[in-house]
């Protein structure tokens, strides 16, 4: 026989309200049988009527205190499984929550889950008696010749009570989701709280892994291309040193490739060090703002006071600002000097770039300073600029380092 569709998702919602209603039974009556206990202890031991009470008391009370908050747990599974709504975890601070849910709450959400049951039963029992009637035997159908009539109106009764259950089961479970949510449900205020710390650590872990990838590709470069192209440029070398008697044509031709194999190295040896320099990791971010000032292509006078080093992210924003600073300096900002002022003032790591150029810098508009700017957001720092028309510009970085 085929089950019409409508039919079919009503005994399945039928179904999962029950079992729902079934599960929070047992979770809302444990509370209230502890409560009692302990209050018959309590009772026993003011009144002297029972030696067990000391330390039966105890023990009810503590059994009474875990269930207000363990239970947590397994009501947050309930709603999960059976009613698709994921109730946030509670921290253990939030205990007036948890407390009014699984002892005063529950307990009335558990009479109401025994009625609901208790009728469904009845409902169930009294629908089914022309079936369960005939376990009786056949003498006493004989002997109750006229059982058929009430049986009747008990099977009819039944059937209108379990016709009545759908709807008492998914009021009372609407009910315990409005409650749930209500109580168990975190304020608006604390989610976001949460929120934002779960996206500082997810941002905290895609900083960390941009900083590893970066030291990949330096490590890649350094000991791949760039020793390729070493060799290249040695073989070069040693072509134009060793092979006199070629053409002049052939001769200028190893020349130029040798001179671009040079140049080449140049460059990726700048890439390397912009991307992370190995200096940054072995003597700290000092020596690193040093040999970046010596490499400079104006004067740059350099100043720091680092008494203790910062945590690697914060080290390596510190010196991409730097170095994207001052190329902007050089190109942009017709310049005849610069300085970088590098200091730790308690948790923060202050570094001021400032130029005695032309000025007009504007971070909103160059994609530069506005990659700089993200860079330093991205570790929870702060980024100023003034750079007026006609200069000078002064760029200030605020990094937090807890390190």
């Amino acid at each position: 026989m085929t089950i019409p569709p409508r039919l079919r998702r009503a005994l399945v919602r039928l179904r999962r309200d029950l079992l729902f209603l079934g599960a929070g039974l047992p979770l809302h009556m444990v509370p209230a049988l502890l409560f009692l206990w302990a209050a018959t202890q309590f009772a026993g031991l003011t009144t002297g009527t029972s030696d067990a009470a000391p330390y039966l008391l105890p023990i009810a009370l503590t059994l009474l205190v875990v269930c207000a908050y363990g239970l947590t747990e397994a009501q947050r599974w309930r709603f999960r499984t059976l009613c698709g709504m994921d109730l946030p975890r509670l921290r253990f601070r939030e205990n007036k929550r948890q407390w009014a849910y699984n002892c005063l709450i529950g307990p009335l959400l558990g009479v109401l889950e025994a009625l609901v049951l208790t009728v469904f039963a009845a409902g169930l029992s009294a629908a089914t008696s022309s079936l369960w009637i005939w376990t009786l035997g056949a003498q006493w159908r004989l002997d109750h010749r006229g059982y058929a009539t009430p049986l009747g109106y008990v099977t009819a009764a039944g059937l209108l009570v379990l016709a009545a259950v759908p709807a008492l089961a998914g009021g009372l479970v609407r009910l315990e989701n409005v409650v749930g949510r209500a109580v168990l449900y975190v304020s608006r205020s604390e989610e976001l709280k949460r929120r934002v710390e779960d996206l500082t650590v997810s941002r905290a872990g895609a900083v960390d892994a941009a900083d590893a990838e970066r030291r990949r590709i330096e490590r890649d470069l350094h000991d791949g291309a760039q020793q390729r192209l070493v060799a290249l440029a040695l073989n070069l070398g040693l072509a134009k040193a060793t092979l006199k008697d070629l053409p002049p044509e052939a001769r200028q031709v190893i020349e130029e490739a040798h001179r671009e194999a040079k140049e080449a190295i140049e460059e990726l040896n700048s890439l390397v060090r912009g991307l992370h320099p190995a200096v940054l990791d072995e003597l700290g971010l000092d020596a690193a703002l040093s040999g970046l000032a010596a490499r400079a292509p104006l004067p740059v006078r350099l100043w720091t006071d680092l008494p203790d080093r910062a945590a690697p992210p914060i080290e390596a924003v510190a010196y991409f600002v730097v170095s994207e600073a001052l190329n902007n300096v050089a190109k942009h900002a017709d310049a005849t000097r610069a300085d970088v002022t590098v200091t730790r003032l308690g948790e923060i790591l202050r570094v001021v770039v400032a130029d005695d150029g032309v000025g007009g810098a504007d971070p909103s508009r160059g994609s530069g300073l506005k990659g700089l700017a993200q860079r330093v957001r991205s570790v929870d720092g702060a980024f100023r600029m003034s750079s007026p028309v006609g200069g000078p510009t002064t760029m200030t970085v605020e990094l937090p380092c807890t390190t």
